[in-house]
Formats: structure tokens, sequence, C-alpha cells
């Protein structure tokens, strides 16, 4: 068995342990696919030396009897918005090109404690706004299954390190689907758990109430245990409550009839890609006919999805990026004379179009006169879409949608068509609204470009979620 065929981190530890390959010749092998890799451009930097040397620290360890930890030989990418100490983290923007992390985020640093290794930062989206991952100071990452479409995004450069054989498992981030939309468009499974299950301590601020680290990999079972390692409370993150953490890892396969629920609007919408609609039909089939419960249940809240979430999340993103003024770190205008300029220089410079135009829609509906007909009922939609999907996972298992209304597109279709990219989010940011546990499930290629759909589980619900998708 070649390292390529080492897809799960059961099967890479297996063969380390049994001694057929090393954790260094792992490495060695994934840097070489990064060098022939390197026209997708994932990588904004690669920790090659960092994961030579801790690799081979590790072999090391395995030959003197060393206890190793749950993630030994696991290789990791990080999302470029994802703080570990020592390296740089850009947000893809040009406004902390230069920013070295003084310290490292506590999921991060939890799955060092085991063992894993880091191989890179990858590209994102600037701040992880946008759909398509061509929003990067670092130029538009490229879908492996075809270069001339995008991966999605934001965490596009996360998708594609994995679909391309770069590394085994990749940390993401998602505000609004930034995991589950990449991870379809690249034929992956992509997780984000409950919103606070995960600290967000070390992790670049877009939307607070939305942000939510994840994870992207071949296999879910590796998804359930890199969450089992980094899930749980924290000190320095007040919204990650003090609630046990289950071993995700260890449970069974959940293979009784569950009961799913689906809107019927997502099968017969015109507006959807033919190849996705399919897709879903073909998996609401498949799941009717492995014993499971499929039930058509109504929606009301369609329409106000995309318009709630691109307002309240550009308000945070106004607020959170205001600390970004050229003042304390950061880029700063060498063209700048007076405190003013300094301000309006840096960020006008510093930041890219799709996040000043963010920056300037969040500004608008938190200033004096809009703050109550934009910011304040959005609040209020954004508590009945979470009251209804709550009311149907009170009485079903799962809610099953397609991830996106559309397939991979070509790299530069929409960069000057920012609601063609808002509305690519209408199915991912449900579960960032209502703050559930959501999974992309890659089902079928629509002839060389993969498609997937997705499925919510209630609150907290993460495990249940995972080992029915073990079971698929």
């Amino acid at each position: 068995m070649s390292i390529a065929d080492l897809t799960s981190i059961k099967a890479t530890q297996s063969a380390i342990e049994a001694g057929s390959v090393t954790t260094v010749q792992i490495v060695r092998h994934y840097l070489n696919r990064i060098e022939e890799e390197r026209h997708l451009n994932i990588y904004v930097d690669v920790y090659g030396e960092d994961a030579l040397r801790e690799a081979t620290r590790q072999d090391e360890a395995r030959t003197q009897g060393a206890r190793m930890g749950k993630l030994a030989g696991v290789v990791l990418s990080i999302k470029d918005v994802v703080c570990y100490a020592g390296h740089g983290v850009s947000a893809g923007s040009r406004m902390l090109e230069d920013f070295v992390a003084p310290y490292t985020a506590t999921a991060l640093q939890r799955l060092l404690d085991e063992d894993a290794i880091v191989i890179g930062r990858t590209n994102c989206d600037e701040f992880a706004m946008g759909s398509g991952n061509e929003n990067s100071h670092y130029g538009p990452t490229r879908n492996a299954a075809d270069p001339a479409r995008v991966p999605g995004g934001s965490s596009g450069g996360a998708a594609v390190s994995v679909q391309a054989g770069t590394c085994l498992l990749a940390m993401g981030s998602s505000t609004g689907g930034s995991v589950r939309q990449p991870a379809s468009f690249c034929g992956l499974y992509g997780f984000k758990p409950t919103y606070g299950r995960i600290s967000r301590h070390g992790l670049i601020a877009y939307g607070s109430s939305f942000d939510q680290i994840g994870y992207l990999s071949r296999q879910p079972q590796d998804i359930a245990l890199a969450l089992e390692i980094s899930a749980g409370s924290d000190a320095f993150d007040a919204t990650a409550p003090n609630k046990a953490v289950p071993l995700y890892s260890k449970s069974d396969i959940v293979r009784s009839s569950q009961s799913i629920a689906y809107f019927e609007e997502t099968l017969n919408n015109e507006a959807i890609d033919p190849a996705i609609r399919a897709a879903t039909a073909k998996a609401i089939q498949d799941l009717e006919a492995a014993g499971h419960k499929l039930v058509p249940v109504s929606f009301n809240y369609f329409d106000y999805v995309v318009p709630t979430y691109y307002v309240l999340t550009t308000a945070e993103a106004s607020s959170n990026l205001s600390r970004f003024d050229g003042m304390r770190y950061g880029y700063r205008s060498p063209e700048a004379s007076d405190l003013t300029e300094t301000y309006t220089k840096s960020r006008s410079e510093g930041f890219g179009t799709e996040v000043q135009r963010r920056i300037l829609l969040g500004t608008f509906v938190l200033s004096s006169g809009y703050y109550d007909a934009y910011y304040g009922k959005a609040q209020k939609v954004r508590r009945l879409i979470r009251d209804q999907l709550q009311g149907i996972l009170d009485v079903h298992d799962f809610i099953l949608m397609p991830v996106s209304p559309s397939l991979p597109w070509p790299v530069g279709e929409q960069v000057d068509d920012p609601v063609a990219n808002y509305l690519a989010d209408i199915y991912t940011v449900m579960a960032n609204l209502a703050g559930l546990p959501a999974v992309a499930i890659p089902v079928a290629t629509d002839g060389h470009l993969p498609v997937g759909y997705q499925l919510m589980a209630d609150q907290w619900e993460e495990g249940k979620l995972l080992d029915f998708v073990r079971g698929l």
C-alpha cells in the first residue's frame, strides 16, 4: 500500500505501527504533493522544516516505546485564520500580511498536544468573507477536480489541501457554511459543530455569534476524533460552555431507523442546478431504501435567510474589524501624514474590495436611524428561523438539504457579482443562524465535479449526527 492510499487516521497509524512506513516518510510524501500541486495555490505558508522535525521526534519516540498521542502521525493543515504561535496568520489579507501569532488557538493546541503535525496554513477568502476562495490577497485557490473552477469558500484552501492529497485532515472555520460548501465542491466530508462546542479562542473573528471551527476529511471517523479532542470548555472563551464532551470516536454507528425531514422546495426549485436536485433526490431514495423515514416538511423563511444572515454578519464584521486601524498592529499606510489619514488610508489599502463592502454594509445597518429597521429586525427573524428549525428537530432526527444551489463555478465568473455569491449560501447559513451542528456528505459527481448534500441535527447532537453518517 502506498502512502497515497492512507486516507484515514486509522489506516495511517496502523501502517506506522506495523513499520511499513515512517512518520518522516509520510511528511515527505505530503511535502512532495504540495510542490506537485502548487498551481492550485493551496497554501499561504508551508511548515516543511517544522513538520519534518516533529515527524523525526515522533519516530524516535516510538522506537523508544514512548506513549504516542491520539493523533500521532496525522498531518494537518490549518486555515489562515487560526493562530499558531510563532507562525504567520493573515486571514488572507494584506492587512495582516506580516503578522505573527503570539499564541496558539485553543482548538489547535489540543490537537498538537495529541501529536498532530501541522504542515502549513491554507489560503482562504479575506477574513473568511466569500463563497469561492477568490477574495484572498494571495489570489484564488483552484479546485483539484477542475482547476478552472472554484473550490468553494471561505475554507477553499483547507478543502483542496485534503482533496489534492497534501494532508490527511484540515481545520477550517464556518461563519455561514464555509466548511460544508467547499467540502461539497471538493468531494469531502465537512463538519461544523454546535455553536460553542469548540472554543473560538485564537480564531480571527468575522461574525462572533456565527463563527465556529470545523473540520474537513475523507472519513467522518477522522472528524469525530478531531472533534473529541478539540471540543470542550475554555477559560478564554465564554461561549464555550462547561458541557461534557462525548467520546465521539468510540460511539456506535447508528443503524436503527431515523426520521429525516427534507424541504420539498429544494427538489422542485428551478434555480437549483439539475445535478444537485438529482443528487438530493437520490440521497432521499437511498436513505428510504436503507429503512429510514423521509418526511417532506415546509419552511416559511427561505426568502429571509440570506438577508438576515448578511445584515447580522456584516454588522458584527464592522465591529470586529474596527480594531484594524493602522495603529496597534497590521498594515499601516506609508502615505499617511496624520491620524485621520492613518485610519482611512491604512484601511482602504489594507482591506480588499469584498471586506470593505461588508464593513460599509455593517456600519450602515448599525447606524443611528437604521439600527432598529435592519439589525434589530434581523435579530427577530433569526429567532423565527431558529425556532422553526428547532420545531422540526423536536419531531425529526435530522434535516436534509442540498449544500449549495450551484456546482463549482468558473474562477472569475462571479467576482463582480456579490449577490450571486451571497445567494450561494442560502442552504448553509441556516445552521449557523440557529447554531446547529451540520455535516456535508459527498455522494456523486456531475461528470467530473463533486456533488454532496448536508444533514443538520439538534444542538449538542454532534455524536448522533456523526454516528449516523459513519453508517451510511
